[in-house]
């Protein structure tokens, strides 16, 4: 297997190239390891050339909703009565540090991204 560090643009844009190629490959073979070890080097290329933020807490919160079906008034264990509820996904009242940890712990949201400022709070 001859594989080689991604240090520049081309180098990347090549990676992908190959990834494509053996994106086919069964697991526990000579590809197989090919395209994980490739896949490794473009995820280690991305996170250093294009890092990505962390969303916005009361995005977080609303993405997580989405993906698990839930509404509103399945919130009111973690944040409190349903006007609060609504209050703060309306940005009206900002999460304390007992819903974070509520939401944390009850819904997996990642804390990070419930503690990080938003933009406008941010400096």
């Amino acid at each position: 297997m001859n594989v080689a560090p991604i240090k520049t643009k081309r180098d990347y844009q090549r990676t992908l190239k190959e990834i494509e190629r053996v994106m086919t490959a069964v697991r526990g073979t000579p590809e197989g390891d090919r395209l994980d070890v490739l896949v490794t080097l473009v995820e280690a290329w991305e996170a250093k050339h294009y890092p990505m933020d962390l969303p916005d807490a009361i995005e977080a919160i609303k993405y997580h909703m989405e993906q698990a079906g839930l509404a509103p008034k399945d919130l009111v264990p973690f944040i409190g009565s349903r006007n609060r509820v609504y209050e703060v996904l309306n940005r009206k009242r900002p999460l304390t540090l007992k819903m974070v940890w509520r939401l944390h712990r009850g819904l997996g949201i990642p804390a990070e991204s419930l503690i990080a400022p938003r933009e406008d709070e941010a400096a």
